[in-house]
């Protein structure tokens, strides 16, 4: 008898690369600042993302208008406001579509996204994903204090499954907020460690922040499904292996 009836995703680096997003939200900037502060937008994108790929990601506007040498706090809100605001272009992963077709004629499928709801909301609209979930829960749509890896997104998705957190995977990327919350209700947990992901270099602080099992792309996610049903049906539940 299975026991899993329900795989839920991360949208962001699990389902596209966040690249994409970053590098789409840098060209509406550098537009932006071409005609507000006369740099041509090719370069100013070209220093962006420079700066993202190899200092420091949190500080990348701030960074670029020091080197400028204009002052951060006068412009970083209007270019946060930009990048929030843009019609991203992003496209899922080669492996997404079809893998979401698959599983969706054996499990019910959900989503767990983090970050600003209209931002989050204007991505999933771009991947064009959508019908694929059964469920969809919006961490921010309780505010910023109920991100993962607060329990209480994952409550909510259980609870629209109509399932108990045993009889469901959650698959990310991120082992600083994806997998501890998650294991808090009893999900299970896979991470898939793509060589590109943005937090890829990234080791769990402890044991609860691990995934019960890691993969290297989607392609594999069937096989670490089957893994977890043997591993459940043994009662290894917290074991972590790898698929």
């Amino acid at each position: 008898m299975r026991k899993l009836q329900a795989v839920v995703f991360d949208m962001d680096d699990t389902l596209y690369p966040e690249r994409e997003y970053v590098y789409s939200g840098f060209r509406a900037v550098a537009s932006w600042v071409e005609t507000n502060l006369g740099v041509p937008r090719d370069r100013v994108l070209k220093e962006l993302w420079q700066i993202f790929i190899t200092e420091n990601r949190k500080k990348t506007f701030d960074i670029w208008l020091t080197k400028m040498g204009l002052a951060p706090e006068a412009w970083v809100p209007q270019m946060i406001k930009v990048y929030r605001s843009h019609q991203p272009r992003i496209k899922p992963y080669p492996d997404v579509s079809g893998l979401l077709g698959r599983l969706r004629r054996i499990y019910r499928l959900g989503l767990v996204t983090d970050g600003c709801l209209a931002v989050q909301k204007k991505k999933l609209e771009a991947l064009e994903l959508s019908s694929h979930f059964d469920a969809i829960v919006f961490s921010d749509a309780w505010g910023k204090e109920a991100w993962k890896p607060n329990s209480r997104p994952f409550r909510a998705i259980l609870e629209q499954l109509g399932i108990n957190g045993s009889e469901a995977v959650y698959v990310g990327d991120n082992p600083l907020k994806d997998f501890l919350g998650a294991r808090d209700v009893g999900m299970w947990t896979v991470r898939v460690r793509r060589s590109n992901g943005l937090y890829s270099h990234l080791s769990p602080p402890s044991v609860e922040y691990a995934p019960h099992v890691e993969i290297t792309d989607l392609n594999d996610l069937e096989k670490a499904l089957a893994r977890i049903e043997e591993m459940a049906g043994h009662g290894l539940k917290g074991a972590k292996k790898n698929a």
